[in-house]
């Protein structure tokens, strides 16, 4: 049974993405994966990582509880919207404080190697657009999915990262929806 979590990052649970969220947990159950959840929105946490690496901040209980659930799993799926190229603030915040030198990686005394300390996990990034996906990949280089895979996830031993887009959303019809949610659906249902 592969050990599933859904990392939804939208700040606002009437979004499209906690459909997208609703999808993809539907069809991993179905398929019998052993599911856990965070949504980063109920959180309770301080996302300023206040004195960055120079002085420890003491995670809060909801931040210790999330990060046992990413120690749990095999598969991380992120949910998020692109805003200004890049993730919510609020899920940045979440990375900030919790993927932490001694968590989720470590430098090397008097190198500038690390060591990923998350390895032999996958991750699979689910993100919405409101213009389409070769647009945001051409014409601005994609910044969100070169932040959150390759900066962080990739950084910290996680992968391979699969990427998929969604959108563009704006003004999308009903059965345009539909059918991305039947896709996501299925994307469950193959634990990928």
């Amino acid at each position: 049974m592969k050990k599933i979590l859904i990392i939804n990052c939208h700040p606002n649970a009437d979004s499209f993405n906690f459909g997208i969220h609703d999808a993809y947990k539907k069809g991993a159950v179905t398929a019998g994966a052993e599911l856990k959840e965070i949504i980063i929105r109920n959180l309770q946490f301080n996302p300023n990582l206040q004195f960055g690496y120079q002085k420890r901040t003491e995670l809060e209980p909801d931040l210790l509880d999330a990060w046992e659930k990413i120690k749990w799993a095999e598969h991380l799926v992120w949910i998020h919207p692109v805003w200004w190229g890049g993730l919510p603030a609020i899920a940045k915040g979440f990375i900030d404080r919790l993927f932490l030198p001694g968590f989720a990686f470590q430098y090397r005394k008097n190198s500038v190697w690390w060591d990923k300390l998350l390895a032999g996990r996958t991750a699979h990034i689910i993100t919405t657009l409101d213009q389409p996906s070769w647009y945001y990949r051409f014409a601005f280089g994609r910044p969100s999915v070169n932040q959150l895979k390759k900066s962080t996830l990739e950084f910290c031993g996680i992968k391979p990262v699969k990427v998929t887009y969604i959108g563009p959303i704006k003004n999308s019809a009903a059965d345009k929806r539909e059918n991305w949610l039947r896709k996501i659906n299925m994307m469950g249902e193959k634990l990928q």
